[in-house]
C-alpha cells in the first residue's frame, strides 16, 4: 500500500486523525515514536527553524528538501505544506510533481494570498484552477490517491461571524468539486462554527487545534465528537522545542543550573535518544 493510499485511508476513516506538525526529521521521529499515524509538515515551523523573518522567505526549493528529510526520516505518511502552491495553476503541478518525489502522501494549498497587506484571499476561480491542475498532476505522476488537502483562510481574511462562516462552507465546497480530498478551515475557534462547517462543508473537514486562537476552548475530543475528519497541530513541536531551549540556556550560567536543568528534566537521556535514532 503506497502511503497516500493509507494517509486516504485514515482520513476517510471513522477515526479522527490527529497530526502534529513537524519543521525536520527529529521532531518528525518523536511524533511518529508517540503514535501519531501521520506528520504534516509545517511551512511555518520550517521558516522559524531555518531563521527566516517570514514563511514567505521559504522557497519552494527549501521546502520540499525539508519535507524528503521528513519522510525520509519516518515510516508514516506525510503531508507537505504546500504554501499556496508556488504560483498559478501552470506552477502547481511542477509543485505536486516535486512534493510525491520527494516522498509526500498529501499537500496543504492555500487560498491565502502570501503578499500585500492587508490580508486577501485568492480568486476562487483561480484556486478551483491550481486545485484542478495539482489533482491532474498526482494522476500524471502516477499517484492518484495522493491527498490534495485545500486549506481556506476565509476566517482570517473574512473574520469568525457569519460571511467568514459562509464564505469558507461556499469555498471548501467548490475545492471538493475540483478534486480536493480534505478542507482545511483555519482560524476555528469555537464547538459552534466547527459544527457547522462540518454540517454544511460535503467532504472531509479538517480544523487546527492548540492555537492561541483556541487553545483553550477547542479540544480534540470536543472535535472528535463533532466528526472532523482531521485535526493539524501545528508549530506545536517548534514553539515547544524553542520555549525548552531558551529555558535551558537561560539556566547555564546560573549557580545551580545544571541542577536544575536535572530536576526539571530538560535533558532527554542518552538512552531516550538512541531510542529515537533507530530506523
Amino acid at each position: 500500500m503506497s502511503k497516500s493510499t493509507r494517509l486516504r485511508e485514515l482520513i476517510y476513516s471513522s477515526e479522527t486523525l490527529v497530526m502534529p506538525d513537524a519543521y525536520d526529521p527529529i521532531s518528525a521521529r518523536i511524533i511518529e515514536k508517540a503514535g501519531f499515524k501521520a506528520v504534516q509538515c509545517s511551512g511555518y515551523s520550517i521558516s522559524v527553524a531555518a531563521c527566516l523573518k517570514s514563511e514567505t522567505e521559504l522557497s519552494r526549493d527549501d521546502n520540499v528538501e525539508a519535507t524528503r528529510r521528513i519522510a525520509d526520516a519516518v515510516s508514516v505518511p506525510v503531508m507537505a505544506d504546500g504554501e499556496d502552491g508556488y504560483g498559478g495553476p501552470g506552477l502547481v503541478g511542477e509543485t505536486i510533481r516535486r512534493f510525491i518525489r520527494a516522498g509526500a502522501a498529501g499537500m496543504n494549498i492555500e487560498d491565502l494570498v502570501s503578499s500585500g497587506s492587508p490580508a486577501s484571499l485568492t480568486e476562487t476561480d483561480l484556486m478551483v484552477e491550481k486545485i484542478i491542475a495539482a489533482r491532474e498532476a498526482a494522476n500524471i505522476e502516477g499517484n492518484p490517491d495522493f491527498i490534495i488537502n485545500a486549506r481556506t483562510d476565509a476566517l482570517s481574511v473574512i473574520g469568525s461571524g457569519d460571511a467568514g462562516l459562509c464564505e469558507a462552507v461556499k469555498r471548501a465546497n467548490l475545492y471538493f468539486e475540483a478534486g480536493a480530498d480534505l478542507a482545511f478551515v483555519t482560524r476555528v475557534a469555537t464547538i459552534d462554527e466547527v459544527k457547522i462547517l462540518v454540517k454544511e462543508i460535503n467532504g472531509p473537514v479538517s480544523i487546527t487545534a492548540g492555537m492561541l486562537n483556541n487553545i483553550r476552548s477547542l479540544t480534540i475530543d470536543d472535535l472528535r465528537q463533532q466528526g472532523v475528519a482531521r485535526v493539524s497541530i501545528p508549530a506545536a513541536a517548534i514553539y515547544s522545542v524553542v520555549k525548552a531551549l531558551l529555558t535551558t540556556v537561560s539556566l547555564i550560567s546560573e549557580p545551580d543550573g545544571f541542577l536544575r536543568i536535572a530536576d526539571e528534566g530538560l535533558y532527554c537521556s542518552p538512552k531516550e535518544l538512541s531510542a529515537l535514532l533507530q530506523d
